[in-house]
């Protein structure tokens, strides 16, 4: 039987069926139904209190925040993330300004973000890569020096907590997230944004609503709404979050015991956060050697994925200034089966399939 590198959770069929029993009684399927109300105001509390905008996607959030900022110009960014961190500023009409990473974290290096601004930049977008948090201090100290917009990409971050406990995806102007199925927290498809500025979140919200209500137009927009029955989904999963985390903790922790004597590099997060364990990236000595390892787990039915891979710098339709740390890593890095619902036998199958094909 083949093993995914991610799969999603589905709660309970009778606790989703409640939900979609409602949505029948309403015949309320979306444009902002209750459930969605339910959702954003379960996912405040859950994210210390910021105002959330439940959005079709996490692509569509990162877009719609570029418009929401009145982003022109250049925007700082990382070249290690999914593609849609880069072609959302593309897309709207910016131009990426590529930063190369720290050595630890994978996240984008702030002692280099000042060298990179010039007149035309607007704002920093950035990626909590697996996670791993961003300097969001040394970030937000060079943007309110440089009248900088902030923009995260929290895709990856849903659950992480900074010292205090304050919602990583609380900082910044705007942070989105991404709550597809293969995410720690999902909602079938779905994103949101995420900020603590009230008007700015009443700007999104017309923005991912064509730009008006009923017969009054305030503005452009687009159809960024999702409906009743992904908010259902998200209902069901999100206080679950806790128990998803702790299982994936566990994972993580067998993982490291079984790969310990093995010359493999993992990200180091800071000290003092609470993690999600999103994911679970291995770097190789060199790149020959992470493809000998996927293939070999390929062949007995494992998938993993190289994620990150390319650095986004060197995208065929826009080639950046180059990141050698980025370009580096996007070549040796890969990401194992990792989902809470992962069988403890299952990792030490996988874990030695990779100690026999190191060996070799």
């Amino acid at each position: 039987m083949s093993i995914n590198v991610t799969k999603a959770y589905l709660p309970p069929l009778a606790e989703y069926v409640h939900y979609l029993e409602g949505i029948w009684e309403r015949g309320w399927l979306t444009n902002n139904g209750p459930l969605v109300q339910q959702l954003e105001a379960d996912l405040s509390s859950a994210l210390s209190g910021a105002q959330v905008q439940f959005m079709s996607n996490g692509t569509i959030a990162l877009q719609v925040a570029i418009k929401a900022l009145a982003l022109t110009g250049e925007i700082i960014t990382t070249p290690f993330s999914y593609v849609a961190t880069t072609t959302a500023i593309l897309w709207e009409g910016c131009e990426p300004v590529f930063v190369d990473i720290e050595e630890q974290t994978f996240c984008i290096d702030a002692t280099k973000i000042e060298a990179a601004i010039t007149p035309r930049t607007s704002a920093i977008l950035a990626t909590h890569v697996y996670g791993y948090p961003c300097d969001v201090r040394a970030i937000e100290d060079i943007a309110r020096r440089h009248h900088l917009k902030v923009i995260y990409d929290g895709a990856h971050a849903f659950g992480v907590t900074l010292s205090g406990g304050r919602s990583l995806l609380s900082y910044g102007d705007i942070t989105t997230c991404s709550f597809h199925a293969t995410k720690l927290f999902h909602t079938s498809e779905g994103g949101a944004i995420i900020t603590t500025n009230e008007e700015l979140a009443k700007k999104v919200w017309l923005y991912k609503s064509f730009g008006h209500v009923g017969d009054e137009y305030y503005s452009l927009g687009v159809n960024g709404k999702n409906s009743e029955f992904h908010a259902a989904m998200g209902l069901c999963n999100l206080p679950r979050v806790p128990a998803f985390i702790d299982a994936r903790r566990q994972l993580a922790e067998l993982y490291h015991a079984e790969l310990a004597t093995l010359p493999l590099r993992y990200p180091i997060p800071p000290e003092g956060i609470g993690y999600n364990y999103a994911y679970f990236p291995v770097v190789f000595e060199k790149d020959s050697t992470m493809h000998r390892v996927k293939d070999a787990l390929a062949a007995n039915g494992i998938n993993t994925r190289r994620y990150f891979f390319p650095s986004l710098n060197q995208l065929p339709y826009h080639v950046g200034a180059a990141c050698p740390v980025s370009e580096d890593i996007s070549l040796r890095v890969l990401c194992l089966p990792f989902y809470q619902q992962l069988e403890h036998n299952e990792v030490q199958r996988i874990s030695k399939l990779i100690r026999e094909a190191l060996a070799d």
